[in-house]
């Protein structure tokens, strides 16, 4: 695809008529403790002070101009400011990025909560995994703030935020309008605008994005035809702020899938090649949400709503010809759904105590989600075809109170209700259910010295499980009897942790943390989605520490430990399959004379088991990136070098039986992965105006 301002303006038709589909007012905000006090406290990254404000050692937020700082292999890499989180990829670069936090493999967003401008991003009872989290909607140079809280410790989140949550917050005004254009190895290929555009006091901040992307693959042509576009409308309305939202993505590529490790010994392919070619995908997602705020009853108020139109297919195949030695293994995986929601929260606070009540709502109506076999992308077999209505209904409440100069405490409560209705493919398997969970938080927070705060959190938290599971009764495969699981799974966790900001210039964080799943979620290979197995129980301990140069340089370092196991005492073993132990990042930035600036990023994370008696364990990864470039007048040009050393490391790797051409039936386990992607340049230029 070749990026030139013709095809920009058909774009730009494109996303405009292609908003018109849903209505309703909008999105509530993730509501975040260290940035939600009254008065608003404006946090403008993790050079700020938190201390007096945050209520874990693990909470923070980073702003625009971290945001900007490291290069990007794809938009999912943004939720690596994350401290210890881990984004990968098993696929094509159109799919949901694999993430790992604190011992989680936690597939496409399973137990890792991630909002947009208070949209939630996780799709329950998804077609291709629970809690599927895809964030290629999102244009990067939109997000004006990311805020992250790790741990059940919050009373505002719910489903899936067991390990963690993260908000990104669009920005309402940004200070140049901006155009720019990237060109790269591997037929790398964007062009991005975005601004605003003022009159008065309103506002009305604009992106477009197009991407283009061949690939480094031996025999895919990855084929990325992706489009973006961001709208956003802001004045004053009464003694508040009021606000709507459109959003517009589709995506089409081929994909690169996971290969396993005996075809690239044998010599069958390269560690670049695959075994079908025929994989890949097609989706889109468009919104519409608005809300306001402003002052009411006292306090603070916040109301939003939004409306989401999704569609996905995806094709894949990770066994090959172990089902059927003709036709192979190849299937779709399908999902096409409205998502509607609201929320509202009200604050109180003056200088001893703050109080905070809220309310949200959600429902995912889902007119098709299931699996067919496919040859070359044509269904032959419907697995599941099934409809689902799923509805969510929640309300908290969460306070603080500062006894003295020095102690604070904060405790929450959180009630959450669910109704599930599937209409199943297999009449057997359609029906009702219902669920509900209460969960409680607490904390303790004590200023030690001026430069040091300490932190004891307890909470609890949930996930929700496939709706589909929830009413099966007989294995849609095989026909035999299914257990059905539990539509709510209760999740708690402890954590002791400090915050110590020595001074402008250096502060550092630590945090020691347990957290207990009644059931947890693991991926499934061959059927390509997650499934409830076993409890289990993790801890860890975890340091960052950042050195701000003054204003020619920073630098951090972020170590990551975790010990994760099934606490059941299961004979198959104790080791949660996909669980890091050890994830470390260390990066540096400089602004340099005339204009310069530089900046170097390394990621780490360790060996992991792949199996659960750890007689089969991954052989972890590194990877380097680079950017360099120059500022002059209103123009900049930027030089990106991604795995600057041309690590042969892999993405990701699981293990598991297939089949390849002429191996015996049964298949052969084996290690299955995907390749960090070759050493790539992309060089950028960008002009302000």
């Amino acid at each position: 695809m070749t990026l030139t301002l013709p095809r920009l303006a058909g774009f730009a038709a494109w996303c405009v008529s292609s908003l018109a589909v849903a209505q309703a007012p909008v999105a509530a905000d993730d509501g975040d403790e260290a940035a939600t006090p009254l008065p608003e406290v404006r946090v403008l990254g993790r050079r700020e002070n938190l201390i007096g404000e945050a209520t874990t050692a693990s909470m923070g937020v980073v702003g625009p101009t971290e945001l900007g700082q490291r290069p990007r292999l794809r938009t999912g890499d943004l939720v690596e400011y994350v401290p210890g989180m881990v984004a990968t990829q098993h696929s094509g670069s159109g799919k949901a990025n694999q993430y790992f936090l604190r011992g989680f493999n936690l597939d496409h967003g399973t137990d890792f909560a991630t909002f947009v401008d208070g949209m939630p991003v996780n799709l329950r009872t998804h077609g291709h995994g629970q809690g599927y989290t895809d964030l290629n909607f999102v244009i990067p140079e939109l997000v004006e703030e990311l805020v992250y809280r790790k741990g059940p410790y919050h009373a505002d989140v719910g489903d899936f935020g067991s390990a963690g949550s993260a908000q990104f917050r669009l920005a309402e005004r940004l200070p140049t309008r901006t155009v720019e254009g990237e060109l790269g190895a591997f037929g790398w290929q964007r062009l991005v605008t975005v601004g605003t555009l003022e009159r008065g006091d309103a506002a009305l901040t604009f992106g477009l994005e197009a991407q283009g992307y061949d690939g480094a693959w031996t025999d895919v042509d990855e084929a990325v035809r992706k489009r973006n576009l961001a709208l956003r409308f802001t004045a004053p309305a009464g003694e508040g702020t009021a606000h709507v939202q459109a959003l517009a993505y589709d995506n089409r590529w081929n994909a690169p899938d996971q290969i396993p490790a005996r075809a690239v010994e044998s010599g069958l392919i390269d560690r670049l090649g695959s075994i079908d070619d025929q994989l890949g995908g097609d989706t889109r997602r468009s919104s519409m949400s608005g809300g306001w705020r402003g002052p009411l009853a006292g306090g603070a108020f916040e109301a939003s709503a939004y409306a989401i139109d999704y569609r996905l297919d995806l094709w894949s195949n990770f066994t090959y010809f172990l089902d059927d030695p003709d036709d192979g293994d190849q299937f779709r995986q399908f999902d096409d759904r409205r998502v509607y929601g609201f929320a509202a929260h009200q604050a109180w606070q003056d200088e001893r105590w703050r109080l905070r009540v809220g309310i949200d709502g959600r429902r995912d109506d889902i007119a098709r989600v299931g699996l067919c076999r496919t040859v070359a992308r044509t269904c032959t077999t419907f697995v599941r075809d099934d409809a689902v209505v799923e509805d969510s209904l929640s309300a908290w409440i969460d306070g603080e109170w500062r006894f003295t100069d020095r102690l604070r405490v904060h405790a929450g409560l959180r009630r959450d209700d669910f109704d599930f209705e599937v209409d199943a493919l297999q009449p057997e398997n359609s029906g009702r259910a219902d669920d509900a969970l209460t969960s409680a938080k607490a904390g303790l927070v004590f200023t030690a010295a001026e430069p040091l705060e300490l932190y004891l959190s307890w909470g609890e938290g949930l996930h929700s499980n496939d709706a589909r599971g929830a009413t099966i009764t007989v294995d849609p495969v095989s026909g035999e009897p299914a257990e059905r699981v539990d539509p709510l799974v209760r999740s708690r966790g402890s954590e002791l942790g400090a915050r110590w900001f020595l001074n402008d210039r250096l502060h550092a964080t630590f945090a020691a943390w347990r957290l207990d799943l009644e059931s947890e979620l693991l991926f499934v290979g061959d059927a390509g989605n997650t499934e409830a197995t076993r409890p289990s129980a993790r801890r860890g301990a975890e340091l960052g520490v950042y050195w701000f140069g003054g204003e020619r340089w920073n630098a951090e370092l972020e170590i990551q430990y975790t010990r994760a196991r099934f606490d059941d005492g299961d004979p198959a073993g104790e080791r949660i399959p996909g669980a890091i132990p050890l994830v470390a990042s260390a990066g540096v930035n400089w602004n340099l004379d005339r204009g310069w600036f530089a900046s170097a990023r390394m990621r780490h994370f360790g060996r992991y088991p792949l199996v659960e008696d750890d007689a089969q364990r991954a052989q972890g990864s590194t990877v380097v990136n680079l950017r360099a470039g120059r500022r002059f007048g209103r123009w900049t040009a930027s030089l990106d070098v991604l795995n600057a050393l041309d690590s042969e490391d892999r993405d990701i790797e699981y293990f598991y039986a297939s089949r390849l051409p002429g191996e015996p039936e049964g298949g052969i386990e084996d290690v299955h992965f995907h390749p960090l992607e070759p050493r790539a340049v992309r060089l950028a230029l960008r002009y302000d105006f």
